[in-house]
């Protein structure tokens, strides 16, 4: 090999070497340039979700705040009133195992772009923060997330499909993430926390309802066993129930939900001065509800020409219904006559497993009381019907009988039957049928 030779390997020696280090160079430049956490990795380097004891949700208008108390989850907002806990605690689960599909290099300063601007006034360019700490006030964890649809948020600079959500962890200054999880029922909205279930009525013996704003009874329907229909206490004679009024009330509140739990503080502001009603239902297994319920203020509207001729305020589609219930439930069943001993055996577990399902329903809607639920109009409304709506219309209605607070007479009086018309040419209406 001679001189040149050499050289010229040295010269090629020289530039791989200076190839080599350009690559190592940019391969370093390019990994100080990514973000702190890549694809794969979890957002949150540590969430112990176990310390969690608040929640705050923020974002435009409502704030949700969460707190733990007693080891159970409540909302703030609403009076501590029991908070939805498996939702909490899924949610709390999911941001602990949340893990980037994207990662964009941008600091607080650009995240207004992608819908993360905690100055704005509108949802979609808001977004929710989230902040958890501990029983101490110490942050665990705060991260913002974007509101706006999939189809709505911007692709990054980088490209990609819009998909899941933008998010920052406040805890990385230098980047902004894309995580695969929606949060579609994550809500600053405190209603939107509250436990769900309310008060289940079952077997309703009787239903009895006072007139508005006052003690009087309005009506009463009773029956004495499941099956039975409905009577109307203290009817006059020609009066019939129509029971396409009267058989909904069978099962009134079976299926029953509450839209959201006024503070107490509020209510006074939030009701109408008028309307106020009571209604007392029992059933035939010793229930006794107590339901008061008053008209809400309308939403805020442009307000309505004055009528001095019509001081009623205009009608509420929702109210607020008060719950009190009590109930004397059997100690032991009651055995029939001649009853055989194996009969007997499968009875009594059957009561006993009844008598266990009817007290633990006892302590549950024990648990509604004091409190003040907004209610649509459409779940009390057969509450709200007025005497007369339900007879049939092609009888007379009497007048109602007098009455002393809930206990009107079953019987009513001479003086309280319409008079019957024997002078020509009124018709005088057909007596109906015995039993009717």
């Amino acid at each position: 090999m001679n001189k040149r030779q050499v050289i010229i390997l040295w010269i090629i020696a020289i530039a791989l070497g200076g190839g080599v280090a350009s690559i190592k160079f940019g391969q370093k430049h390019a990994s100080a340039a990514t973000t702190a956490r890549m694809p794969g990795q979890k957002l949150l380097d540590s969430l112990p979700v176990a310390e969690a004891a608040e929640i705050d949700i923020q974002g435009v208008g409502d704030v949700t705040k969460l707190a733990k108390k007693a080891g159970k989850w409540v909302v703030s907002q609403r009076d501590d009133y029991p908070a939805n806990a498996s939702t909490v605690t899924e949610f709390l689960d999911t941001l602990e195992e949340l893990k980037v599909t994207q990662g964009i290099q941008a600091g607080p300063s650009l995240a207004p772009r992608f819908g993360l601007d905690e100055s704005a006034t509108s949802t979609e360019k808001r977004g929710v923060t989230v902040s958890i700490k501990d029983t101490r006030g110490k942050p665990l964890a705060t991260v913002s997330i974007d509101r706006r649809a999939a189809a709505e948020a911007p692709t990054s600079p980088y490209g990609g499909a819009p998909n899941g959500r933008f998010i920052r962890n406040h805890d990385d200054s230098k980047a902004i993430y894309r995580v695969s999880e929606s949060f579609a029922a994550l809500s600053n909205d405190p209603k939107r926390w509250l436990a769900e279930g309310f008060i289940q009525i079952e077997k309703i013996k009787s239903i009895a309802i006072t007139q508005p704003d006052k003690t009087d009874l309005a009506w009463k329907l009773a029956r004495e066993t499941e099956e039975a229909a409905f009577t109307l206490s203290g009817a006059a004679a020609g009066e019939t129930l129509d029971t396409t009024a009267t058989d909904p009330l069978k099962s009134l509140f079976s299926y029953s939900k509450f839209d959201d739990v006024i503070p107490a503080a509020k209510t006074a502001e939030l009701t109408q001065p008028t309307g106020k009603r009571c209604a007392t239902i029992e059933t035939l297994e010793g229930f006794t509800y107590t339901l008061t319920f008053t008209p809400l203020k309308p939403a805020a509207t442009p307000p309505p020409a004055p009528n001095p001729a019509s001081p009623t305020p205009p009608a509420s589609d929702n109210y607020v219904l008060t719950v009190a219930v009590a109930a004397e439930l059997p100690k032991e069943r009651r055995k029939a006559e001649g009853e055989k001993p194996e009969d007997a055996k499968a009875k009594d577990t059957a009561f006993t497993e009844r008598l266990k399902t009817l007290s633990e329903r006892l302590e549950k809607d024990k648990a509604f009381a004091e409190r003040n639920f907004k209610v649509s109009k459409s779940t009390i409304e057969p509450l709200l019907k007025e005497r007369a709506a339900l007879l049939k219309k092609d009888a007379p209605a009497g007048t109602t009988p007098p009455a002393a607070g809930m206990t009107p007479p079953s019987v009513p009086s001479a003086l309280s039957r319409p008079a019957t018309a024997v002078t020509p040419p009124v018709t005088i209406p057909p007596q109906p049928a015995a039993g009717q």
